[in-house]
């Protein structure tokens, strides 16, 4: 018993300096990903803006209720907002990158071991490193949009000044040495840089206009929906092509129409949730104070499990099943072999297909197949000495209503998690980091790479993380805490368990939320069905968001 509790202190340690403490410590400087989707919200409102209800009375009312008075303007002030932040975010990244290339670099002694450098940083230069492109390409993109709503607003000098930040010398008046100072040597074409495309845009809205060589095709490749069209409609214009502006046009109107749907689908569907959630949470509460234990809320679902094991059982499942092997060991092994076949004889190709989103999508269902089957496994052959369980344990019952209880659950977590998310933003103020998994299916255009993420959130998550955390870790805390207990705990467990602090306040709400609908169905199936439906809602949500901007 000792040499098992040391061996877990150890293994925690572990847990805690090289993933844990380190991924939560970096999600500090990490952006969230609600700037971004506040952008994608106003690309929408920007596109859906071009509808023309031509008379129609029902459009025009539509159009009314969902679309600000100035969408232009709306969209400005968010974009001067997320490029604020994220011109802070690559400072703070620049300067981390700096402080850790200041660091003292760890002697070898003769032996060829590590000396006794201080504290490790938890940092890595190369993470850093790539933190520092993405961020730079985000305020690439941010900047390249906001001189298009500026020139919207007829504020050109605003306008080019946006674009000056991509290409310092663009306001030149010669273009050929404007082409020459941004051009690249790594075998990139000129028209897949963002200084490319600045450089176009200046020309297009400057006085005289420039139209440089192969503005178009470069416009196209750069900029997307409602920036593309205004730089397209812009170009066309100055060419006195009145046809394309017309199919333009034509294109766009039905574009609007379809992108209202969409609107409405985004501000409806939440609202709709948070309106018969609260209702929901106003009658069960009422209900408790008048039928007291005759009530929903009541029943026998306080009643604690019967746990045969000690704390260290539970501990060793988290610690060494779902923590260090899991996510510590398996995605390292995954690394090396990728990164083994990539630079293999005869698969250069596969480096290149890394990158795409379907290798992605697949690597990252596999990892967390993989990531499950570990726990899953430690936890069975950790509690296989107590066998047979004790009644209640690990249940999929299909009767206490728990359709009902994971429906119910849902519709209670909705307006309960938006409203701490409300308040977490002010508490983070856009920083604490963010689920990556988010990101990038927001930008993810493939419907096979989208199905297989799909597939990963919406199934594969809520039946693995129900079984750990509310099938196993909540009953088990109950041998030491009341049930209430054993359910926050359990909770901010999961809620950790994400690696972003920003998360942690929102995630501990929902884990709450399906930790009560499971003492209280006894049944594991109504937490799944509330956990999937969440984390669906949260992918179309995502999607909707992401394919209207395409």
């Amino acid at each position: 018993m000792a040499l098992r509790r040391l061996t877990l202190a150890v293994l925690t340690l572990i847990v805690v300096a090289v993933s844990i403490g380190p991924a939560l410590l970096g999600s500090l400087g990490e952006p969230q990903i609600a700037n971004r989707l506040e952008l994608y919200q106003a690309d929408l409102l920007l596109r859906a803006s071009q509808i023309q209800p031509n008379g129609d009375d029902q459009l025009a009312q539509v159009r009314k209720a969902l679309l600000e008075n100035s969408p232009v303007e709306s969209a400005i002030a968010q974009y001067e907002a997320v490029r604020d932040d994220a011109q802070d975010n690559l400072a703070q990244l620049q300067n981390r990158l700096e402080a850790l290339a200041n660091q003292p670099v760890p002697v070898t002694t003769d032996t060829g071991s590590a000396g006794s450098p201080a504290t490790p940083n938890p940092e890595n230069s190369a993470d850093l490193q790539a933190q520092i492109v993405s961020q730079q390409a985000f305020l690439n993109q941010v900047h390249l949009r906001l001189g298009i709503l500026y020139a919207r607003q007829d504020q050109i000098a605003a306008a080019q000044g946006q674009w000056a930040e991509l290409v310092p010398s663009a306001s030149s008046e010669s273009s050929a040495s404007n082409l020459a100072a941004i051009e690249e040597t790594d075998g990139e074409t000129l028209g897949d840089r963002p200084a490319a495309t600045a450089q176009i845009l200046t020309g297009l809205w400057s006085d005289p206009p420039r139209i440089l060589p192969n503005a178009e095709p470069q416009i196209q490749r750069q900029l997307q929906g409602w920036f593309r069209n205004r730089a397209l409609e812009r170009l066309y214009q100055l060419q006195q092509r009145s046809e394309a502006i017309a199919t333009l046009q034509e294109a766009e109107t039905a574009l609007a129409q379809q992108t209202l749907v969409k609107l409405a689908l985004l501000g409806v569907g939440p609202a709709l949730g948070s309106v018969l959630g609260i209702g929901l949470i106003v009658f069960l509460v009422a209900q408790r104070l008048l039928q007291g234990k005759q009530a929903l809320l009541a029943g026998d679902g306080s009643l604690a499990w019967t746990v045969p094991w000690p704390w260290e059982i539970t501990w060793q499942v988290l610690i060494v099943g779902f923590f260090f092997v899991g996510q510590l060991v398996l995605p390292v092994v995954v690394s090396v072999v990728r990164l083994l076949l990539a630079n293999g004889a005869g698969l250069g190709g596969l480096a290149q297909s890394a990158a795409s989103g379907r290798t992605t999508a697949i690597t990252t269902l596999v990892v967390y197949l993989l990531m499950a089957a570990a726990s899953l496994t430690v936890l069975f052959v950790s509690i296989r000495p107590y066998r047979p369980l004790p009644e209640g344990w690990f249940r999929l019952a299909t009767r206490n209503n728990w359709l009902l209880w994971g429906l119910g659950g849902y519709l209670v977590a909705v307006p309960l998690v938006i409203g701490v998310s409300i308040l977490n933003q002010q508490i983070w103020q856009g920083q604490g980091g963010s689920n990556p998994l988010l990101r990038i299916v927001l930008e993810e255009g493939d419907p096979l790479a989208l199905g297989i993420f799909f597939f990963t959130a919406a199934i594969a998550a809520p039946v693995f993380e129900e079984f750990l955390f509310r099938g196993f870790l909540l009953p088990s805390l109950t041998r030491y805490l009341p049930v209430w207990g054993a359910i926050v705990l359990s909770s901010l467990i999961f809620a950790l368990a994400h690696l972003s602090l920003s998360e942690v306040l929102p995630l501990t709400v929902l884990g709450m939320v399906l930790g009560f609908v499971y003492t209280r169905s006894r049944s594991l199936l109504s937490s799944m069905v509330l956990h999937s439906l969440w984390n669906s809602a949260t992918m179309v949500g995502l999607l909707i968001l992401g394919s209207g901007v395409r």
